[in-house]
């Protein structure tokens, strides 16, 4: 199972990406385990804002690269309203691929 999220950083930037445990990638961007993202070594990392479980590593792949394409205010739209995926993406991949993960 693979894991495509994005998380809130204290610049309030939003970083994308894909992995297999949620929790450990989330301590790596944080600096407690090594392998974390260049990226957020210097954003630091607040919360996960969405994740959504795929198949396998291609499809996961396939919407990190997609959800990297939206604006930031595509992004901002699709966190605060998650029915909003199939429209922004729907055009670009199969959204009944990928199933939402609760954070909380």
């Amino acid at each position: 199972m693979y894991y495509t999220y994005m998380l809130r950083c204290e610049d309030d930037s939003i970083y994308t990406g894909i992995t297999t445990d949620l929790d450990r990638r989330f301590k790596q961007h944080q600096g407690k385990v090594q392998g974390g993202a260049k990226y957020t070594k210097s954003r630091m990392p607040l919360r996960y804002e969405m994740a959504w479980k795929s198949p396998d590593r291609q499809s996961a792949s396939k919407l990190e690269y997609r959800l990297k394409r939206l604006t930031k205010q595509e992004k901002e739209t699709l966190i605060k309203a998650p029915e909003s995926f199939e429209k922004l993406l729907a055009d670009k991949l199969d959204v009944s691929t990928y199933q939402l993960v609760n954070l909380l």
